[in-house]
């Protein structure tokens, strides 16, 4: 019997194909997927949700006359870099609740949200969203998102399935610093302290997964992937240029391989804890992926079978 990778965390600077990945072991048959790949039907989490929610916040804040809480602004970074750390805790609880099943009919979406926003920073010491706000402010914004955050609170609760037995939760998110940075990244910036978020839970049964492009390649298909009337979407959101430069201007992946105590491992200290994650590298610096966002009536088979052979041998090496 084949055995399944039971979590694998997607990761790599933007545009590099990590959604594209993702649709093409959505596409293949159950037991071809298991046998080439070591994978079950998969649950996703993904970050990138909340931080379309993080900048829509924002703007809801400019248009009531109050100061970003987030971003610099709305095609800059963060104003608290912290925040990454934020986004691995919703995806903590994100998984937590995933394990549970855990469902609630919350009066307000987006004060639960709100609320949820908040924990997370409380967590990781960066700045919170609602101490600063009077009751006007938070019920104008939250009326103006509530619609979305129900949606996202929706789709959430909707996805659980009733078991995680022979199935692979795939975690996507995407981390770096500054073009040129020396290494190590400070903290809170890179993998090493992003991953040193994750719960212990998670860390104990994970491998990653990592799609490898450069800068300059993924800063040329983050620009490719731009649809302006859909910025919210997971295959065609853009990333504002200096963000692109100041936050993904590189990784520190290689550098984690580089000083991992086992050979093909990142080594994460977390939880008081040395955690050694297998990673498996997809080599896409010369684009094999792009192709996967147009209709699969279009996929020319050579370009399939280059996708599959690099999958296939970076998951086999988990």
């Amino acid at each position: 019997m084949t055995e399944l990778l039971k979590s694998v965390v997607l990761i790599a600077l933007p545009a590099s194909g990590k959604s594209e990945v993702r649709r093409y072991i959505e596409h293949l048959p159950p037991d071809r997927r298991a046998r080439d790949l070591r994978m079950g039907p998969s649950v996703q989490l993904d970050d990138y949700p909340y931080v379309h929610l993080m900048r829509r916040i924002d703007d809801e804040l400019v248009a009531a006359g109050k100061s970003r809480v987030y971003f610099h602004a709305a095609d800059r970074p963060f104003r608290d870099p912290y925040q990454w750390g934020t986004l691995m805790e919703l995806l903590n609880e994100d998984h937590a609740d995933l394990v549970s099943k855990k469902k609630l009919n919350a009066p307000s979406a987006a004060r639960h949200y709100f609320q949820r926003l908040d924990a997370a920073a409380k967590k990781c010491g960066a700045r919170p969203l609602t101490p600063g706000l009077d009751e006007q402010c938070l019920t104008r914004i939250t009326g103006k998102l509530e619609q979305e955050t129900r949606k996202m609170l929706d789709e959430k609760q909707s996805s659980y399935p009733d078991t995680l037995q022979g199935k692979t939760l795939i975690i996507e998110c995407a981390r770096g610093g500054p073009a040129g940075a020396a290494m190590p990244l400070p903290e809170p910036l890179g993998y090493r302290y992003s991953l040193s978020r994750f719960s212990e839970e998670i860390l104990r049964k994970t491998v990653i997964l990592y799609i490898w492009v450069t800068p300059e390649e993924s800063r040329r298909k983050n620009e490719a992937r731009i649809d302006p009337n859909d910025p919210g979407s997971i295959l065609h959101h853009g990333v504002p240029h200096e963000v692109m430069m100041k936050d993904y201007g590189c990784d520190d992946i290689e550098w984690l391989l580089d000083t991992s105590s086992r050979p093909g491992t990142a080594t994460i200290q977390a939880h008081g804890k040395s955690f050694q994650v297998p990673v498996g590298r997809f080599d896409n610096r010369v684009d094999k992926t792009s192709f996967l966002r147009g209709d699969t009536s279009s996929w020319k088979p050579e370009d399939v079978r280059a996708v599959h052979e690099g999958l296939k041998e970076a998951l086999n090496r988990l």
